[in-house]
């Protein structure tokens, strides 16, 4: 077996092995549905419900996808000005610290009752949460140029533009792909938050509701359902973003040059 298939097989095996044997001690304790369900009933119910469950998921993917839009968008936006001025950089970045280490279920019910549209508040919560790595790793990319490149660049007389476009980007690529990948999953984290703020007003909106729904009505079943489509959810964003990665490094980074082989 090539090193190529034994990334795919053996995560398969594992997940495999693992709802084998939930499925063997839920039988063998007799263990009721409303504390663990089956993995055959999760199953079963994620097909009985598959019209509300997929709608609700659409609704938390979208509010995902917006939140990373705009987190890469602002992330981008923000390294850049902290690369071209130290102080505005030193200035602001504990700010931004500050934002990421704050409790996203303590300042979404403030957004949620400041920002009249629900989408746009959940949204802002996702975004929230998911901006930091964008910030801090394509910051640190767009620093982490070979010093004998730049060196090169000052030689000839590049301007400053040109020195970011041809060296500083490219450079900043393998660090903006891996701060993507994390804040692909935080995205996704912060708008299941803000949905369970929200549901808890009342407000029917994504999975999130759909969960507390289940768990106030002890639908386990439907609960362990929902839960299995966020997780498959959160795989394939990551599995995305990934494959973005290897596309736009797979000719000349090391970390992708070596899938290659």
């Amino acid at each position: 077996m090539s090193g190529r298939s034994a990334r795919f097989v053996a995560p398969a095996a594992v997940g495999v092995a693992f709802v084998l044997l939930w499925e063997a001690l839920v039988k063998a304790f007799d263990v009721p549905f409303y504390l663990v369900p089956s993995p055959l009933q999760v199953l079963s119910t994620l097909v009985q419900d598959a019209p509300l469950l997929l709608s609700s998921l659409l609704v938390t993917l979208r509010i995902t996808a917006l939140a990373l839009l705009l987190a890469v968008v602002l992330g981008v936006a923000v390294a850049f000005l902290f690369v071209q001025n130290r102080v505005l950089e030193t200035s602001l970045f504990p700010y931004v610290v500050l934002l990421q280490v704050t409790p996203i279920v303590a300042i979404a019910p403030l957004i949620i009752i400041w920002v009249k549209d629900p989408l746009a508040a959940l949204v802002i919560c996702a975004t929230i949460v998911a901006i930091f790595p964008v910030i801090s790793n394509t910051t640190l990319g767009l620093r982490s140029v070979d010093p004998g490149l730049a060196d090169v660049f000052r030689l000839y007389g590049a301007q400053r533009w040109q020195t970011l476009i041809r060296l500083r980007i490219p450079s900043a690529l393998p660090y903006f792909f891996a701060g993507l990948r994390v804040s692909g999953g935080l995205a996704l984290i912060g708008a299941v938050v803000a949905e369970f703020v929200a549901g808890t007003g009342g407000t029917a909106s994504g999975l999130a509701y759909q969960i507390l729904q289940a768990g106030l009505q002890l639908n386990i079943p439907r609960l362990f359902a929902a839960l299995l489509l966020i997780t498959l959810a959160g795989v394939a964003i990551f599995l995305l973003v990934s494959l973005a990665a290897h596309l736009a490094l797979r000719h000349w980074h090391e970390s992708e040059l070596s899938l290659e082989r």
